[in-house]
């Protein structure tokens, strides 16, 4: 058996999403696009434990699995990504818009848990949909503090290929210098390989 790891997490990075193709057959209809400058992620998969009941004890207990909800902030969610993520109407002349008639597509998404060793664990979330952030501002004081973008998404199980049954969170694990695990996630979650920087960045 290999030696287990215990190294906690130290940071997040590397946000990328994709829209998945409308036509139910969740194929990713768009290239993997970056959102810089994640602070942070929260992934709650609640569970609850059922019992059933009988000559006065528990007969049998069942796991029932709560919706997934992620809450991400980031330094700034830029408007070309809101426009996408919360199904934005916009004018030609560069004026956005919030009603009642937005539609946010479906997305998959990847994000990546940094350790101090220089290993990551990619996580890929496999089909949910965005909702609209809250605006708020404040006036400046004194001193200067930077404000962030906090967004909340709903996910669901989506057929993946390589299991057996559908999943919502996939993820693995690659130590420093390895990207063997990366490689197979964006492909399961967005069919697409990893996008690389032209600069090399």
């Amino acid at each position: 058996m290999p030696e287990k790891k215990y190294r906690a997490r130290t940071g997040v990075e590397e946000f990328y999403y994709a829209v998945l193709a409308e036509t139910g057959a969740d194929i990713v209809s768009t290239d993997p696009e970056r959102v810089k400058f994640l602070q942070s992620i929260e992934i709650e998969m609640p569970q609850e434990a059922v019992r059933a009941y009988g000559d006065n004890t528990t007969a049998e207990i069942a796991i029932s699995n709560g919706n997934i909800s992620v809450t991400s902030a980031f330094h700034k969610l830029p408007i070309e990504d809101r426009k996408v993520l919360f199904g934005l109407e916009s004018t030609i002349g560069g004026l956005h818009s919030y009603g009642g008639s937005d539609n946010p597509p479906y997305v998959a998404c990847v994000i990546a848990k940094t350790f101090e060793d220089g290993s990551k664990e990619w996580v890929g979330l496999t089909k949910g949909i965005f909702m609209r952030n809250n605006i708020a501002a404040a006036t400046k004081e004194d001193g200067v503090e930077f404000g962030n973008d906090e967004v909340t998404a709903e996910f669901m199980d989506r057929e993946v290929d390589g299991f057996d049954v559908p999943k919502s969170v996939i993820f693995g694990l690659d130590e420093k210098g390895s990207t063997t695990n990366r490689d197979a996630l964006f492909q399961a979650v967005f069919g697409k390989p990893y996008p690389v920087d032209p600069a090399g960045v």
